[in-house]
């Protein structure tokens, strides 16, 4: 028992310190990995259907529903520089931060995805293992928290090889990111 408490600590600390890592670099608020701390990142508008910034989560997108993943769409001005997006879906709540979603290499002229995506990835993307350990979708289950789907659009691909943790995921989505967007849902309905 007191190892799996150990392991589910260490794991807690490595998603809260590539999430704090991700933000900062993003935000243009650090320099790590050899991002400059004044990088311009262009903006991208994310909305969808059934989610709404600053409103709750829809039951259905979390563990008391369906557990699907959210529709999503985003829009930005044509960057020519841009070589794939990635989404990432995380949360802060009482019990603590944790990613749920991790979806990257797809295809730059995309600009929606179909809620459930994670079942059905658009082809040549690729899913991350997230704070439970498993790929794919993970829906929140913390009815109060703050529950953030962002879009980040790269300058590159992310290399896919079976034995890259979420840390290092993240951190090349974070060194690549040349426009971002999100959307904030409050707790979950």
């Amino acid at each position: 028992m007191g190892l799996r408490n150990t392991a589910k600590r260490v794991r807690l600390a490595t998603v809260v310190a590539a999430v704090s890592a991700l933000s900062f670099v993003v935000c243009g608020c650090s320099f790590i990995g050899g991002r400059p701390a004044a990088a311009e990142i262009a903006e991208v508008h994310v909305d969808s259907p059934q989610l709404r910034d600053g409103k709750p989560l829809p039951r259905e997108f979390s563990c008391k529903g369906k557990g699907t993943s959210p529709p999503l769409r985003w829009s930005t001005e044509p960057l020519s520089a841009a070589k794939s997006i990635a989404i990432v879906v995380d949360d802060s709540s009482a019990s603590g931060a944790a990613v749920h979603w991790v979806i990257y290499n797809i295809d730059p002229r995309t600009t929606l995805l179909g809620e459930d995506a994670s079942s059905d990835p658009p082809p040549g993307s690729s899913q991350a293992r997230v704070t439970s350990g498993k790929a794919g979708y993970q829906p929140p289950c913390q009815d109060k928290g703050n529950y953030r789907v962002s879009v980040y659009v790269l300058n590159g691909r992310v290399p896919v090889k079976s034995d890259r943790t979420l840390r290092e995921i993240l951190q090349d989505v974070a060194t690549q990111t040349i426009a971002r967007g999100r959307l904030t849902a409050v707790d979950i309905e």
